[in-house]
């Protein structure tokens, strides 16, 4: 018997004959530069506060027009992820403990800058699905606490689909409740180790049910190998649990060890989908190749406020 038979497959390094090639990168996938005195305090602040942010960890295109804003989405329960998508550039492994002084630091950071309208999100800590919703809703007080009038989105894990996770965050109140769709159900498999496409619907629906009035946001990514058949399909499901808020952007592969991109779309074809997932009622899309969850955030969530109940 051979020494690499002995190895877990999951240990194994999988070589590619005949790797995919990556296609070259269109001209309307350039992203601002980031520069600006803004961009460099808002990173020293997190520095000093010993906070991470998403638009860091899973480097996020928008980064210098977004900090340059003093706009940024903080990343909860540290920067080591219990799961390893196929897209995400955030480290995976074992995490830390949690540490129950990191919404404190959040809202310190929030109220430095000023923020009147803020973003958290966190990785995946399976290994406490219930501790790390408490420290969702910790740091929504805690925000709330410093900077009364700031808004505060939150974009959460599944919580392996324990609803009394969901319902500690819904208990803090946030003012956007946002869990990411991500791709088509056939790609869940490659693309969201640990996660179940019903499940995420679940959640969604789940919102709502618990929490009557909470806006409710979910994100797409386009380039992995779906068809927009298939994520108009996702639209419809998601249009069906009442979301409000939908953002698509463009996949960009991290780096050669995540996902291959499948093909980019063009702001054409970003278009049609908008179109399309308007048609079926979301309040505000968000759609176009640099499009994350969290650009514009704070003008997502105004539209959809403004728009009022859908009939």
């Amino acid at each position: 018997m051979s020494s690499s038979s002995q190895v877990p497959a999951s240990e194994l390094i999988q070589i590619e004959l005949n790797p995919r090639l990556t296609p070259p990168k269109p001209s309307w996938l350039k992203a601002r530069a980031q520069v600006g005195e803004n961009f460099h305090e808002l990173k020293k602040l997190a520095r000093d506060l010993g906070l991470h942010t998403v638009c860091e960890s899973a480097q996020c295109p928008n980064i210098g027009e977004c900090w340059n804003h003093k706009t940024a989405t903080f990343m909860l329960l540290g920067n080591i992820c219990t799961r390893r998508c196929g897209f995400c550039a955030v480290p995976k492994g074992r995490p830390e403990p949690i540490d129950w002084e990191e919404p404190g630091r959040v809202a310190q950071a929030v109220h430095t800058l000023g923020l009147q309208y803020t973003v958290v999100t966190s990785v995946n800590r399976d290994d406490d699905n219930v501790g790390g919703a408490r420290i969702f809703a910790e740091t929504i007080r805690e925000i709330r606490k410093l900077s009364p009038a700031c808004r505060v989105e939150v974009l959460i894990p599944d919580f392996q689909g324990r609803e009394d996770a969901l319902k500690v965050v819904l208990d803090a109140k946030p003012d956007v409740l946002n869990h990411n769709t991500e791709t088509v159900p056939r790609l869940y498999r490659a693309a969201r180790s640990g996660a179940r496409y019903q499940r995420t619907l679940d959640l969604l629906a789940n919102a709502k049910k618990f929490s009557p009035g909470m806006v409710t946001k979910t994100g797409l990514m386009a380039g992995l190998g779906e068809t927009s058949d298939e994520m108009i399909e996702v639209f419809r499901d998601l249009a069906a649990r009442s979301v409000d808020i939908l953002s698509i952007g463009q996949y960009l592969r991290p780096s050669k060890d995540h996902l291959p991109i499948a093909r980019f779309y063009t702001p054409e074809e970003f278009l049609m989908l908008k179109e399309q997932a308007l048609v079926l009622g979301f309040r505000h899309v968000e759609s176009g190749p640099l499009v994350r969850s969290s650009y514009h955030a704070h003008e997502q969530a105004e539209s959809s406020v403004a728009a009022g109940p859908v009939v």
